[in-house]
């Protein structure tokens, strides 16, 4: 199973996304691309994606750019991956248990099940539970920094 570059850039751009726009306002993808140090170019080719799926929207011209189509607890991790990966599979038939020379492995059932919990997990992690998380690890770091006398 891989989850390539274009699946981690997704979700950090929508993340960034849902962080930086408020309200209706629209954000540019070189707002993203600068803040989160990736290429313009390559992030313009996954929100096409992410477009196509209905994830975000889009509007040209000035004051253009990218939100999200709808809230972010509404939109799970494993939509976004979906958009901009091929299918995640752990499995080496791609699911068609045809792995060993026509026939099924014997780790055939352990792969598939492993592509199942991560399917579930995704899917049940929202962009704003990943935001929630990691603002609740900020102030645990934070706290933890505070010297008392």
């Amino acid at each position: 199973m891989r989850l390539t570059t274009k699946g981690r850039y997704a979700v950090t751009a929508l993340l960034d996304l849902s962080l930086y726009q408020s309200g209706k306002k629209f954000i540019s993808i070189s707002q993203i691309a600068s803040r989160q140090t990736m290429p313009v170019s390559y992030l313009e080719q996954l929100f096409r994606n992410l477009r196509r799926a209905g994830i975000v929207e889009s509007a040209r011209g000035p004051g253009g750019g990218y939100r999200l189509s709808r809230p972010s607890t509404e939109i799970n991790v494993s939509e976004v991956v979906a958009s901009v990966e091929d299918k995640m599979d752990a499995t080496q038939c791609g699911g068609a248990t045809d792995c060993n020379s026509g026939k099924r492995c014997l780790t055939h059932d352990l792969w598939t099940e492993l592509n199942e919990q991560v399917d579930s997990f995704l899917l049940n992690k929202s962009l704003q539970d990943v935001i929630k998380n990691k603002r609740t690890s900020l102030s645990r770091k934070q706290e933890g920094l505070i010297v008392t006398g």
